[in-house]
């Protein structure tokens, strides 16, 4: 109790250590946090699915099965550009429906910045991942020189394990 009036002197009256929190007299208004289950669990399962499809899109590289390659990688990239639509429905029902914002304190901060900064990051993955089919339309890609599709598997890949540690930290805890 002393420890909680000590703190309450040190931020503002009234305050209580719990998450998510809007600060001092509810400066960003009531909102609701989001939930894990729904778009963020959907599109975990969309970023673990595109890990796997471009994995099956280079091991159709690697084997010489051109075929594979180019229709996984379409399922690759046509996921990655799902992910990102559904996060745009997702920050779309934050503010009109749960009244989350950037202004809604630590918590509406925190999660449009670390959402959004990831689904830049996917955008670009999405984005490159065109580019990489369209080469491998044109045959640039053969089973012994393939350096640039192997590096935006890596980028996508990163992509997939950062978005696994985001989803926990932001939906879950």
């Amino acid at each position: 109790m002393g420890k909680n009036l000590f703190t309450n002197l040190l931020l503002w009256h009234g305050y209580e250590p719990a998450w998510p929190t809007n600060g001092p007299a509810g400066v960003g208004g009531a909102f609701k946090a989001m939930e894990a289950l729904g778009i963020p669990a959907l599109n975990t399962a969309i970023l673990l699915t595109s890990g796997l499809t471009v994995t099956i899109a280079h091991w159709g590289l690697k084997t010489g099965q051109r075929g594979k390659l180019k229709l996984f990688l379409l399922f690759t990239v046509l996921l990655g550009f799902t992910f990102v639509f559904m996060q745009g429905h997702e920050y779309i029902d934050a503010y009109t429906k749960q009244n989350l914002t950037l202004g809604s304190g630590i918590y509406g901060s925190t999660f449009f910045m670390l959402t959004g900064f990831h689904g830049l990051h996917v955008t670009i993955g999405a984005i490159m991942l065109t580019v990489i089919l369209a080469r491998s339309i044109k045959g640039h890609f053969t089973p012994n020189h393939h350096f640039a599709f192997e590096a935006v598997s890596w980028y996508w890949h990163f992509v997939d394990v950062v978005w696994l540690g985001l989803y926990i930290f932001v939906y879950w805890l």
